[in-house]
């Protein structure tokens, strides 16, 4: 997963705080990830066999719900994204956190290159399946 489509999965997952702040309810603002965060995430995240296959099946879910905007089929990505809301809160809180707060890094820069990298070992395990 790219950091591209790891983005996308965090905004998915932020949904619910979206939801709220158009009810009126303040977002929680994420502070930007340190490395530290993201390297704590991946060892977290591969350490346990129920949270990399999760992680994996999310990756895999990411391609149908690009497919899904592709064909602006609305009631299909809800169904998804949901989904994909419902997998990344089984992998954790911390890794709920580390995609809110990667929403606001720039993949093109230094350090969106940098995280998206750290993160890559996590696919690595999911093509190793």
């Amino acid at each position: 997963m790219n950091l591209k489509i790891v983005v996308a999965v965090a905004a998915l997952t932020a949904m619910p705080a979206l939801a709220q702040a158009q009810q009126g309810r303040p977002a929680p603002n994420a502070p930007k990830p340190t490395k530290a965060e993201v390297e704590r995430v991946v060892k977290i995240i591969s350490a346990d066999k129920a949270k990399t296959q999760t992680y994996c099946e999310l990756g895999k879910l990411n391609d149908q719900i690009a497919q899904a905007e592709e064909k602006k089929d609305n009631r299909r990505l809800q169904a998804l994204s949901k989904r994909a809301d419902d997998l990344a809160q089984k992998i954790g809180s911390e890794y709920v956190k580390l995609m809110d707060a990667l929403e606001d890094i720039d993949e093109n820069s230094k350090e969106g290159q940098e995280l998206g990298a750290m993160l890559q070992s996590l696919d690595r395990l999911c093509s190793q399946r």
